[in-house]
This record gives structure tokens, sequence and C-alpha cells, in this order.
């Protein structure tokens, strides 16, 4: 080709190339524009808020704000995209703080997100929050308004005294009496719930969850008032999970319920009251559901304690500090829950089991101080320990300026009740079994196991060879001495 073409030749492609340019924008603009983005509110949210957070953030909830409604929840999609990438942190939403990279992870009740629904209200959240078409929107969730029990019907309710508490007051620790249950046999309990009722608007917003309570927590039991009658079950005195703001009803195992006696009382003796900026009147319904008359439980309840509740040291200004207890099983023992229980400085907790030169972690679980949260072992995943194990609970504190709950960082803490002194406790429970009890159990875990390669956290004797059964006997036999 010649020079003296070249330009004429390079002007011909320039005007092909501005000609193909031009008809592509134009096909562009003509065609029609993609309005439906990749994750909505209507199609992708708003199932995760049903299903992980309402139960909380409704209008009647005990949370700050409702999380219903697009126009409720669109101010709030930032903060949303940093909660729920906190996973088991403190401050993480929802509340569910087990570690997903270690032990065990099958729970009654888990509220958690998975890792594609973290990535999801992240993505909503950087796309400007869309609300999406309003035909995908699932029917709003209808919330109770009459005040029914999450057990069912109760079999019986009790009332404490009611208290009145200053807007402003100090906190108050103490005893606030009997509450008689009326029962003239022993009942076995399936299922208990307490809860607060007090003369605080149920609408509007508070600057915080314990704004809408007095009782910051009740320990207590039930004892027999007077003598015994002949025949009459012989444990005693029964003490009941702790309740606390927030905390869940307890659905106790069907091998496993919990006397209340007859002629018994609830012992209200370890009361937390706190003023919440509002003159409160306030006072707990205890709601039973009993077992069927005859019922008696197979299982009896451990008394395994792990904590230190005393002889406490949390150091001023400081990160990674640690706290440990241990115990020897001497019974076989099966975990029904895990509870942490910290106070303010308290970040994590941490369940082993060691048996012989196997040691397994149970659980490790973010702490928050703000919730209280039980986590209830599903039947088939609920750690299974031979006595002899030894176990280790290892509590994690912070109280340096990333923790934002203890009041003051600069001060030496030791233990004690308030919230400024500290407790290292395990508050769930766990039931001894017997040798039969125990290879049955075991028994059935080996069949969820597909090959000797499964691995089943928190039963180390699993794979071990069965007993060998011993050899039958004629009924003649069986009787000589």
């Amino acid at each position: 080709m010649s020079r003296d073409r070249l330009p004429r030749v390079l002007g011909l492609f320039g005007l092909l190339l501005a000609a193909t340019v031009a008809a592509t924008v134009g096909a562009i603009a003509q065609a029609p524009a993609t309005t439906t983005p990749d994750v909505t509110f209507t199609k992708d949210i708003a199932p995760i808020l049903q299903r992980s957070c309402q139960d909380c953030h409704h209008p009647d909830g005990v949370a700050p704000m409702p999380l219903t409604t697009y126009e409720e929840v669109r101010p709030w999609a930032r903060a949303m995209k940093t909660r729920t990438a906190l996973r088991s942190q403190r401050g993480a939403m929802p509340p569910f703080f087990v570690e997903r990279n270690i032990g065990i992870q099958k729970f009654k009740h888990d509220p958690s997100l998975s890792e594609e629904e973290i990535a999801k209200v992240a993505k909503w959240a950087d796309s400007g929050a869309p609300r999406g078409n309003v035909a995908d929107m699932p029917p709003l969730r209808q919330f109770e308004t009459t005040d029914k029990w999450t057990i069912g019907e109760p079999d019986l309710v009790l009332r404490s005294k009611d208290v009145t508490v200053p807007a402003t007051a100090p906190d108050w620790w103490g005893d606030v009496g009997l509450v008689p249950t009326g029962l003239t046999e022993d009942r076995y309990v399936s299922a208990v719930e307490v809860r607060e009722v007090n003369d605080i608007p149920r609408t509007g917003g508070t600057n915080t969850v314990g704004g809408r309570y007095a009782w910051h927590h009740m320990t207590y039991s039930s004892v027999v008032q007077g003598e015994r009658a002949p025949g009459a079950a012989d444990e005693g005195a029964t003490s009941w999970p702790i309740h606390e703001v927030g905390r869940n009803a307890d659905i106790f195992p069907p091998e496993a319920g919990r006397l209340l006696a007859a002629n018994s009382a609830l012992a209200l003796t370890a009361a937390h009251i706190h003023a919440n900026g509002r003159e409160t009147k306030a006072h707990l319904e205890f709601a039973f559901k009993f077992f069927p008359k005859g019922y008696k439980p197979i299982y009896r309840r451990s008394n395994l304690r792990l904590g230190n509740g005393i002889d406490i040291d949390v150091r001023p200004n400081t990160a990674n500090q640690e706290l440990h207890s241990y115990a020897t099983l001497t019974e076989h023992t099966k975990y029904i829950t895990f509870e942490p229980h910290l106070h303010a400085p308290g970040v994590r907790m941490c369940l082993e089991a060691i048996w012989g030169h196997n040691i397994q972690t149970l659980n490790c679980v973010g702490y928050d101080h703000n919730w209280v949260k039980q986590y209830v072992y599903d039947d088939d995943a609920a750690p299974l320990l031979p006595k002899g194990t030894i176990v280790h609970l290892i509590g994690f504190l912070d109280t340096t300026a990333a923790n934002k709950n203890p009041a003051d960082p600069r001060n030496w803490a030791g233990g004690g009740r308030r919230s400024v002194a500290n407790m290292f406790i395990d508050l769930g429970y766990a039931v001894s079994l017997t040798e039969e009890q125990f290879q049955t159990e075991m028994a059935k875990r080996r069949k969820n196991l597909k090959n000797r390669n499964a691995f089943d956290i928190g039963c180390p004797l699993c794979w071990a060879p069965p007993l060998p059964q011993p050899p039958s006997t004629t009924a003649g036999q069986g009787q000589q001495q």
C-alpha cells in the first residue's frame, strides 16, 4: 500500500468504528434497563430477618427497634452489615456466639446466619439496600400480643410479689420471699418459663434492652415447707435455671424432668433489681408444665459445677486474660446445655474434655455481657463423657479499650455479684448415667456414624468395643443364690 493512500484507509476505518460505536450505544439506549439488583430486601433479606431477628425486633419486642418492614429496616442497613459480620464476637447479631470452626455445631433453637446469608446482608447494604419486587415479599409475621407462653399452656403459674423501682437508684440484691406452690402431690416438670410483668409501655424505643425491665436476674429454687409426707420423693430442694433478661425458656429432656414437690414453695433468694430511668412496678411470673402423673425421671441430674465466683483476679487494661477451672467426672455424664456466664470483661469461654491423651474442645463461644445465651445441644450431639473424664472450663477476659462493656477498665476487679465485679461459671446442666444407660446412649450414637473414619466430637468412647453381654441363664439358674 502506498504511503499516500494510508490516511484515506485510516480515515475510512475511523468512520466505520464511529458508526459501530454509535449503533452499539443506540442499541443499549433502546434496550430495557436492568432494574432488579442481585440482592433485594423483599426476596433475600426479609426471610432472614423473619427467621433470625424478628423474635426480638418487632414492635412489642425487647429489641430497641423493630425490623419487620422495609421502611423500618432501611435506616439500619449498614449497621446490619457490621453486626452480622461479627459472627461469634461480642456485639454480633443475631446473638448466638458459637464459634463455627471448632467443636460441636448442632444446637436446638439456633438462629445464627450462614456464611451465604452474611454475604447477602453485606451485598444488600453495599448496593444501596434496594427494596426489590413487592411481589417477592413474604407475608409479615404475626406476633402474639396476648402474653402467651412459649412453652404452651402451663399447668401452674406462680407470681412473685410486686417491687417498685425508682427511676434512678443503685442496684439491689436480696431475698424477695417465698411463693407457695399449692401442690398437694409431687409433680415432675417438663418445662419452665419465667417472665417479667411491669408497667413500662410496650410501644416506643428504649436505649437498651434492660430499659424494658426492672429485674436483671433471679436465682431461685423450690423448697419443701415443714415435714414431708411419707413416701414422698426424696430429692429435697430443687434448683431451677436462673432467670435473666432475654433468656429462653427451659425444656427438660423426657428422661430428666425436675421435681416440684408437694407442699413446696419457690424460694426467691437471690434477686438483682436495677433502675431503668423510669419508675417501674414489676413482678415475675413462673410458668410450669408437668409430665403426666406417674412419670419418673430415668436420669439423675449431675452435681457437676465448673467455674469460680470467689478468688478471681482481673487485671486492668489487659487483654487475653484467662481463667481456668477443672473437674473430674465421677459418673458417666451427658451434657444437656452449655451456658457461659462471665461479667463485663468477659469475651469468650471454651469447654474441653480430656480423656487420657485425647483432648477434645467441645465448644468455644463468644461472650457479651449484654446478652445471656443458653446453648442447648441437639440430642444426637450432646457431649457423652465417661467417668474419669477431666472437664476443663476456660474464660477469656479483656479490660482494654477494645472491650466497651467494662465501666472503667482502669480498675482491678475480683469476684462478686455486681457487674463491675466478676464471675466465671458454666450455668449449663448435665445428667448422670448408669453404666447401662451410658452404653445405650453410645449405641444410639454409633448408628449415626457411617464408618470407622467418622468422628463424634464429645463422645470419646463411641468407637470403643461394646461391653460383652453376660451369658443368658435359665429362670431356675437365675433364682439360685
